[in-house]
C-alpha cells in the first residue's frame, strides 16, 4: 500500500500513465477496426453483443498476459531459427497474425469489390459470418494485438499497476467506440474498402515486424490519418453534390 501511495504521488508515474494510456488506445485502432468490419457481417440484433464480447476478450487477455509479465518478456528471446534468421515467439506471433490479416482484408475487399452492385448494399454483399465464427476470428486478432500491446507497455515502463490501468482505461475506451465506429462504417459505404485497406497496410506491417524489419508507426498512422481526412473531404463533397441535385429537383 504505502508503495502504491509513493506511485500515485509521483507525477512521473502520471506522465507514464498518460503516455501508455495514449499508446494503448492508439494501439487499439488496429483491433477496433476489425471487430467493426467483422460485427457489421452479422444481423442487427447481434452486432452490439459481438463487439462487447470481442472487447471483453481483448480485456481478459491483456489483462492475463500483464500477470505473467515474466513469460511475455521471453517471448522476444530467439526460439526458433529458419533460413539463418533467427525468430522469436513474438516473432512467429506477429507474421501468423499478419498472414491472417493480409488474407482476411484481401477476401473482404474483393467480396466487397466483386459485389459493388448488389441491390442490398455493400456491408451485406459479403459473404456472411455466424457468431461463433466472428468472435473466433476476433479472438484471433485479439491474442495478436494483446502480445503486441502488452509487450509495448512493459517496454514503457517497469511498474505494474500503471501497466493495469492503462490497459483498463484503453479497452473501456474501445468499448464506448465500437458502436458509433460500425454505425459509421455501416452508413459510409466506401469507408468499408479504405478500413480493409488500413487493415490491409497493418498486417503488412505485422508481417514485417515479425521478421525483425521494425516499421515506425507513426509513419502508418500519419498515412491512415491523411487517408481518412481525404475520404471526408469526398463525404462532404458527395453530400453537398446531393443536396444541389435535390434542390435542383424540388
Amino acid at each position: 500500500m504505502d508503495a502504491l501511495t509513493i506511485l500515485i504521488s509521483d507525477p512521473a508515474a502520471w506522465a507514464a500513465l498518460l503516455t501508455l494510456v495514449v499508446m494503448e488506445i492508439v494501439l487499439g485502432i488496429d483491433n477496433l477496426i476489425f471487430i467493426s468490419i467483422l460485427s457489421n457481417k452479422l444481423p442487427e440484433a447481434q452486432r452490439a453483443r459481438t463487439q462487447r464480447l470481442g472487447i471483453l476478450l481483448a480485456l481478459v487477455l491483456r489483462l492475463g498476459l500483464l500477470g505473467t509479465v515474466a513469460w511475455i518478456a521471453q517471448l522476444t528471446q530467439p526460439a526458433v531459427t529458419l533460413l539463418g534468421h533467427a525468430f522469436s515467439w513474438r516473432d512467429l506471433i506477429l507474421l501468423g497474425g499478419g498472414l491472417f490479416l493480409v488474407w482476411k482484408a484481401t477476401r473482404e475487399i474483393h467480396h466487397h469489390v466483386t459485389h459493388a452492385d448488389d441491390a442490398r448494399g455493400a456491408t451485406s454483399a459479403v459473404v456472411p459470418l455466424t457468431v461463433g465464427a466472428a468472435i473466433g476470428q476476433i479472438l484471433l486478432l485479439d491474442i495478436v494485438f494483446s502480445v503486441d500491446s502488452i509487450i509495448t507497455a512493459v517496454g514503457m515502463t517497469s511498474h505494474m499497476p500503471i501497466m493495469f490501468v492503462a490497459v483498463i482505461a484503453a479497452v473501456m475506451v474501445m468499448l464506448f467506440a465500437a458502436r458509433p465506429l460500425s454505425r459509421f462504417i455501416d452508413r459510409n459505404p466506401t469507408i468499408v474498402v479504405l478500413a480493409l485497406s488500413f487493415l490491409l497496410v497493418i498486417g503488412m506491417t505485422l508481417i514485417a515486424e515479425g521478421f525483425g524489419s521494425h516499421v515506425p508507426k507513426t509513419y502508418i498512422y500519419a498515412a491512415m490519418a491523411f487517408s481518412a481526412f481525404v475520404e471526408a473531404m469526398n463525404m462532404l463533397a458527395r453530400r453537398a453534390r446531393s443536396k444541389r441535385t435535390d434542390a435542383v429537383t424540388q
